[in-house]
């Protein structure tokens, strides 16, 4: 059973070897209304912690010319946001370790000057001048945004065995991931740029999950949704959400090659495809590729018990290529595509004595979506 709400998973993680080279990241996405039109924006805000062993009462960016010159890890914490669509934006916030402060036992909060975000309060702001935009350093666009959010995490996505207290003990995985709150309620207010934007629950279409490790993966995949309508009946399915990530995972530093892990929560029951739980028989297929208006994603994955294809799309002009570097100091991923508004069709199977059953056919909007592929 995936959905599992497990908040140990999502404490903070950068202790031992992660600690001096490592990140650990909450990623929230939701749909918001903008106050004077309601016109829908979808946004984003994560709050991105890296290195903590080299920090200090400065924020080392790893690519400053400082940074290059002597070899510094980068080290910080960074908060994310902007948003998707015809005014995308993206705005890099960072704040030394000294002025962080992370509870580590129970469920997790953390504060650093105005920003907090914990399982169920998200607030703070983010400025980004001309100048400082202009610094390829910063990976930023200009730009303002304030926000004051709540948080109900609603469906989890516990990826189960491959991110257990042994295995995130060991450091066993390059990359971890946890979903708790795959299906969120969002609420709440967001200024960007002077707009006020309202976050509705019921069409906030939330997302939270989070990332740790040593580095990132190539490929780098991922699709959700819960705002999903069946094509047989008509209905919304207010009680369904789907969640796919991955790449190319790696334990001990070997390549367990291309792999997806993802949760189909169909109005309360649960298909899973897994590719740590062995005796699911999980088979993968998937693929990524665009043309000059679209990036497209392609997955196809079976089980002992159930199959899913799954066929997405979101427009380029709406996306951006989101902003990372490794904690090593390394930026290999620049065309890291990301956006908030894809759409898909999902078709699901069961199997029964040897024959399958189509359980729905599925349009998905308000998709979640990433692609790229590292430079090197």
């Amino acid at each position: 059973m995936f959905n599992n709400h497990d908040i140990s998973k999502n404490q903070y993680m950068l202790d031992g070897s992660f600690a001096y080279q490592g990140y650990d990241w909450w990623w929230h996405s939701f749909t918001a209304r903008r106050e004077s039109d309601g016109e829908e924006v979808p946004f984003f805000i994560e709050f991105f912690l890296c290195n903590p062993a080299h920090g200090g009462n400065k924020a080392i960016l790893g690519q400053s010319e400082k940074a290059r010159e002597r070899h510094l890890k980068p080290s910080y914490l960074m908060v994310k946001v902007g948003c998707w669509g015809k005014n995308k934006v993206q705005l890099n916030r960072f704040i030394p370790w000294s002025e962080v402060s992370i509870k580590r036992k129970g469920s997790f909060e953390i504060s650093a000057l105005d920003c907090y975000v914990s399982e169920k309060r998200l607030f703070g702001s983010v400025h980004v001048s001309e100048d400082e935009a202009a610094d390829s350093a910063y990976m930023s666009d200009a730009g303002s945004m304030i926000f004051d959010l709540t948080l109900d995490k609603k469906i989890a996505f516990n990826a189960g065995y491959g991110t257990s207290e042994p295995f995130r003990r060991m450091k066993a995985f390059e990359m971890y991931w946890h979903a708790e709150g795959m299906k969120t309620y969002v609420a709440g207010d967001i200024w960007l740029n002077g707009e006020k934007y309202k976050v509705i629950p019921e069409f906030s279409y939330g997302y939270a999950d989070k990332n740790w490790g040593r580095n990132f993966t190539t490929p780098w995949i991922w699709l959700s949704s819960n705002c999903l309508r069946s094509r047989i009946t008509g209905k919304e399915l207010k009680n369904s959400v789907f969640d796919i990530g991955g790449g190319r995972p790696k334990v001990f530093f070997t390549s367990l090659g291309r792999k997806l892990l993802s949760a189909f929560y169909y109005e309360g029951k649960e298909y899973e495809f897994n590719f740590s739980k062995v005796l699911d028989a999980v088979n993968t297929r998937f693929k990524s590729y665009e043309d000059d208006e679209y990036v497209y994603w392609k997955v196809w994955q079976e089980s002992r018990t159930a199959l899913v294809k799954v066929s997405a799309r979101c427009r380029k002009e709406d996306m951006l290529f989101i902003n990372y570097e490794a904690p090593d100091g390394t930026k290999w991923h620049n065309h890291l595509y990301n956006g908030g508004n894809g759409e898909a069709r999902i078709r699901l199977y069961e199997k029964k004595k040897g024959t399958l059953y189509l359980v729905d056919d599925i349009d998905a909007t308000h998709v979640g979506c990433e692609y790229g592929e590292m430079d090197r």
